[in-house]
């Protein structure tokens, strides 16, 4: 009892961990938006233009986000320039300032700031309740102003998940235990056999429980991608779409003028143009609208193009129309292996050229995908001894009760997803689908 309790700790452990990870990205992608919003006037500015300082402060003072998210501002020196959801801090020196728990927050911030950035978790009240809760924060530096700019969400949704998963865990395990010892006791009281085959039975109940708890890992990183992808799409990139439309009517105003106002409008339009691609191709990459709309072969096509245009990469797509004959488990899965498959390509393979073949068969569905750089070592079908990314392949492929195999040498490695037939729908369950 006690070796399966500590198993279930260290997949709890592994849980929070990429929750954790997965909150520290959202951080990391929201600094970087709100850093594109305000760069032009940052880079044109000297450290002395307070007229420049102002602008940044009001761009960020109006970048809010749900119901507690905000960007915050302090000075090397301590003092809070922004924070528009908690008011009560900004023109005030905090430095020094620590939680209840003892832990220093704004000193530890300016620190991170000064080092080019960094994360920092501590005990925050929240704009909503005023309660304290715990936060995880990033913060990055601009030095030539000496300022630390960054934001931060809290972590209560991590914590409720986390402990929801430890209760059903050791719900599971008492449970288990319970039905062993009855069992047991039917052994003792009736025969051996009919004894061995209940155990045989809680076996596979449990197997198909830690199935559904995997799986439900795997649910909680698509929609956590999918609600990333919307508030990108519906807060900072309608913002940056606003803004770039009043500087444009700045320019059209300004034509007749100040020449070198014209020149820095020209920058500013130019710097959000880029943001705004960058909000896109980070929505994409989370939940690719043409997965969902067009099926896999198009989403799959598309992901190929973008990689070959950002690497230089040569890719051969070959594919058989499917109309949306994979359920949407197989879609996802196949999807994301192909995404993990390409960017180990991009950065350990050193490939001139990959092939990526998907087709449908009597047996279900199959991905292949092939490159000639120079192998991952001693790989052999069994993808648990390679690392984390094969492993991801093969935990998705797995819960499908499909098969992964990758073969390796030194003049490329092949990479095989098949999907079993119980995966491909019927004509008209895949004409309702895509409908």
């Amino acid at each position: 009892m006690q070796q399966s309790r500590q198993l279930a700790e260290r997949e709890i452990a592994a849980l929070e961990t990429q929750l954790i990870e997965a909150k520290k990205a959202e951080l990391r992608n929201y600094v970087t938006l709100a850093r594109a919003a305000f760069y032009s006037v940052y880079a044109a500015a000297t450290p002395s233009d307070r007229a420049a300082k102002t602008r940044v402060t009001q761009i960020l003072a109006a970048m809010t986000y749900g119901t507690d998210g905000y960007f915050y501002v302090y000075d090397y020196e301590g003092t809070n320039l922004v924070a528009p959801l908690q008011t009560e801090l900004i023109t005030r020196n905090w430095q020094g300032l620590a939680d209840s728990a003892g832990t220093p927050v704004v000193d530890r911030l300016i620190e991170e700031a000064r080092k080019g950035g960094g994360y920092h978790t501590y005990l925050w009240k929240k704009p909503s309740t005023g309660e304290e809760a715990l936060m995880i924060s990033y913060t990055g530096g601009l030095q030539d102003w000496q300022w630390a700019v960054g934001t931060g969400v809290f972590l209560d949704d991590v914590l409720a998940s986390v402990a929801a998963a430890r209760a059903q865990t050791e719900a599971r395990v008492r449970s288990t235990f319970l039905w062993i010892a009855i069992i047991t006791l039917g052994a003792l009281l009736l025969v051996f056999l009919p004894g061995l085959a209940l155990n045989i039975s809680e076996r596979r109940l449990a197997d198909n429980k830690l199935k559904a708890l995997t799986q439900r890992v795997f649910d909680t990183q698509e929609e956590e991608r999918g609600r990333v992808a919307r508030e990108l799409h519906d807060s900072i990139s309608q913002l940056l779409v606003a803004i770039r439309y009043a500087l444009e009517l700045a320019k059209r105003r300004m034509a007749a003028g100040d020449t070198a106002a014209v020149e820095s409008l020209d920058k500013g339009i130019s710097g959000l143009n880029g943001a705004i691609q960058e909000v896109r191709r980070i929505s994409r990459d989370l939940r690719p609208g043409l997965l969902d709309d067009l099926g896999l072969g198009p989403a799959i096509q598309a992901l190929t193009e973008n990689f070959a245009a950002r690497t230089g990469i040569e890719v051969e797509f070959e594919t058989v129309v499917f109309r949306n004959r994979l359920d949407q488990d197989a879609k996802i899965a196949l999807y994301r292996i192909a995404q993990e498959a390409l960017t180990n390509v991009e950065r350990h393979a050193g490939a001139q050229r990959v092939t990526v073949n998907l087709r449908g068969h009597r047996r279900g569905a199959l991905m292949r995908i092939a490159d000639d750089g120079n192998g991952i070592g001693e790989v052999t079908s069994s993808p648990e001894s390679a690392g984390m990314g094969l492993r991801n392949m093969a935990e998705r492929i797995e819960h499908l009760g499909g098969t992964l195999r990758v073969m390796s040498s030194s003049s490329g490695t092949v990479i095989e997803a098949q999907v079993p037939l119980s995966h491909m729908l019927h004509p008209e369950d895949a004409r309702e689908a895509s409908a």
